[in-house]
């Protein structure tokens, strides 16, 4: 069958946007719908619209929101390439930054010069983003100077303020209750700390798991794959939301695995040297088991919250004295800006690029067309 259907790029990220009214109206058959739209299970999504990647096998459902205190209401899905499983647990910040440019596109939201204001919640996490989008003669604006790392060429800056976003998915800010847990795996006994602030994140240091914190992706061998995945299932265990036997087919993309590093001089993925004052801590996540090509923007949030927290393994690296952290990944530097209200974190804004590909239709294998809603 034929479903309309948007593709779009959200900073580091990319992914299909759909309507919710153009969905299966049944929400137990979002996930077989989805998987057969990007072409899973299957790592090269052959037979779909995924890229073989877990950076684009991602799903942006959005409607207009009844609430008068948001204007769109949207929810994320990461369609696993390898498993037969959707994962609606968390929320992607890259997608995130192209829901605003969506919304005022499909004529969701009407767009105000020269910049259009976006209220979205985020139905997987319950939580407020807003989305400042530069707008010209009534269009999207997606030409512009901001370069943003990992992403060719420049584009217009999509601002994005993620609000009071701690306990996004577990409801809690320390997950377990502690700043620092111990994890005992087969080979060792690693301190962690689970902080849930847009995502919820185990991060680890990298000298506790034998590295340096500056590898590069192609440098993390399988066996140190197979060992950063049995921390996070562990962590996700602790978390409720799987056993750690079905961690990474039950809950693949939450808690994320984050190793994190002090300041160190190093080459990053494009080949630039980045000198240790240029950056506040040298972080490296796991995307769906495989390390992230470059920085979930909910892990810089996170890692930014954490940041400002005592007795976390993140307070022995950094000593934040300023609005603006700087967190550099194996593309490069991406900077967050603290809003403080009474000496609390109030917001954490990060700026991201985002533009449509392509408006068109997909056709699915199945037939779900009883399910549809009627236009």
């Amino acid at each position: 069958m034929k479903v309309p259907v948007v593709i779009m790029r959200g900073g580091t990220s990319k992914g299909v946007f759909l309507n919710e009214n153009q969905m299966p109206s049944d929400p137990a058959l979002w996930e077989a719908f989805l998987l057969d739209v990007m072409g899973s299970p299957d790592q090269r999504q052959i037979d779909g619209l995924g890229g073989g990647n877990s950076l684009t096998s991602k799903a942006a459902i959005i409607k207009q929101s009844d609430s008068p205190l948001f204007d769109v209401e949207y929810t994320f899905a990461q369609i696993s390439t390898e498993h037969q499983m959707v994962d609606f647990k968390g929320n992607c910040g890259n997608i995130s930054s192209a829901v605003g440019p969506y919304a005022i596109e499909q004529g969701l939201v009407a767009a105000v010069e020269p910049m259009t204001r976006v209220r979205i919640l985020n139905t997987n996490t319950k939580k407020l983003i807003i989305a400042e989008v530069e707008v010209e003669n009534g269009q999207v604006k997606t030409e512009g100077s901001c370069k943003i790392p990992g992403v060719p060429g420049t584009g217009a800056p999509v601002y994005l303020s993620f609000t009071q976003a701690e306990g996004a998915v577990t409801g809690k800010l320390f997950p377990t209750g502690h700043p620092v847990d111990m994890i005992k795996t087969k080979n060792r006994l690693i301190p962690v700390s689970i902080i849930d602030v847009a995502n919820p994140l185990v991060f680890i240091k990298a000298s506790d798991v034998g590295l340096t914190g500056t590898e590069l992706p192609a440098e993390f061998s399988a066996a140190k794959l197979k060992e950063l995945e049995e921390i996070r299932s562990i962590a996700a265990e602790m978390c409720g939301f799987a056993k750690r036997e079905e961690a990474t087919a039950v809950s693949p993309a939450v808690p994320k695995l984050t190793i994190v590093s002090s300041p160190a001089e190093h080459t990053d993925g494009t080949g630039v040297i980045r000198k240790a004052e240029d950056m506040d801590i040298v972080i490296r996540m796991m995307s769906m088991q495989k390390p992230h090509q470059a920085l979930a923007i909910t892990g810089a949030i996170c890692t930014t919250a954490g940041a400002f927290l005592q007795e976390t393994i993140l307070s022995d690296l950094v000593d934040i004295k300023q609005e603006v952290f700087r967190l550099a990944h194996p593309a490069g530097i991406v900077e967050t800006k603290v809003e403080l209200l009474a000496g609390h974190i109030s917001a954490i804004k990060v700026v991201r690029t985002a533009r449509t590909i392509m408006e068109g239709s997909v056709f699915t294998k199945h037939n779900y067309e009883l399910a549809f809603r009627l236009a």
